[in-house]
């Protein structure tokens, strides 16, 4: 299970016109809003990273304006742990249990995945929070991440892992998120 003493979240390139392509693209943004309030009512790290911005365009304003002192990071390797900048940024955190979101799901994040997991980072692929152009490279995606050893975990299973019991001050906000 996701502790909240591990956990960081890592929002991969939902971004531009290729997130206005995606596979069922308003579930997806949906539920990276939601786990984006669940992350800050519980005032939990969250890195945003977004592939030659200047190319595909800005992070999408819906998710931007939830996240306080917004600063994606920019990169053009596929997988974020290419870029040096992410590296340093997930490696201060000190935190094992990366929950894990975006697009494409075959390519970015399956990259960033495979490459947290060597590095010995729990992966926990939020499943209803990634998307590809196409289902059948989502599923691909999501399959080649399961066998490499990611959690395959779904937005309200995230959420409710990290508040543990109804009894948690945050209970009453976190019921709203997931209405």
């Amino acid at each position: 299970m996701i502790s909240r003493a591990a956990a960081v979240m890592v929002i991969v390139d939902i971004q531009g016109n290729l997130a206005q392509a995606m596979f069922d693209k308003e579930k997806l943004f949906d539920n990276t809003v939601k786990l984006i309030k669940g992350f800050t009512a519980l005032n939990l790290p969250m890195i945003v990273t977004e592939q030659i911005p200047q190319k595909l365009g800005n992070t999408l304003p819906r998710i931007a304006a939830e996240i306080s002192r917004f600063n994606p990071i920019p990169k053009e390797s596929f997988s974020c742990w290419g870029e040096p900048l992410f590296r340093e940024k997930l490696e201060a955190f000190s935190r094992r249990h990366v929950v894990l979101l975006g697009i494409e799901t075959h390519v970015c994040v399956y990259q960033t995945a495979l490459d947290l997991i060597a590095d010995g980072y729990s992966i926990h692929l939020v499943a209803d929070a990634v998307s590809s152009r196409t289902p059948e490279n989502r599923q691909i995606g999501i399959d080649a991440m399961k066998s490499a050893g990611a959690h395959i975990t779904s937005t309200e299973m995230v959420l409710f892992e990290l508040l543990r019991t109804a009894a948690d001050p945050k209970a009453r906000e976190f019921f709203k998120i997931v209405k």
